[in-house]
């Protein structure tokens, strides 16, 4: 995709295309009364599109596998913002957490007996011997 300024990507003929901003989860477009559409961002799988194939206008424009959002409202294509890492959701990257959670192992650690995590309250199963 070339590198367009951040207020006018290249405009296809049938598609209204603008670029996401940093972090933008939801349309901005405004409608016919001048509100905001608000419809959610999803990653727009166009080759698999029939409407789209008949187009091909995105096709022809992005290639085999570009990065585009559509609205699901007003259909407005979206491409992705430089400042944002790709191949994550609309979602975003995400928060590490704050509360440091510790996952105890199954397994008792290397060099303990079963006896002894036995008498630390861990499950002991007894397997019988048949023959």
């Amino acid at each position: 995709m070339p590198d367009q300024p951040d207020d006018s990507p290249a405009q296809l003929p049938n598609h209204k295309v603008k670029y996401k901003k940093p972090l933008q989860r939801a349309c901005n477009e405004k409608n016919d009364k001048g509100k905001f559409c608000g419809g959610h961002l999803k990653r727009w799988y166009y080759t698999a599109d029939v409407v789209e194939q008949a187009c091909g206008d995105a096709l022809k424009a992005y290639g085999d596998d570009g990065e585009v959002y559509r609205c699901e409202h007003c259909k407005t294509l979206y491409l992705p913002n430089a400042e944002e890492p790709r191949g994550k959701n609309v979602a975003g990257v995400g928060k590490l957490s704050i509360f440091g959670v510790t996952v105890v192992p199954k397994t008792p650690a290397a060099g303990t007996s079963a006896a002894g995590a036995a008498a630390a309250g861990a499950p002991t199963v007894a397997v019988e011997d048949k023959q």
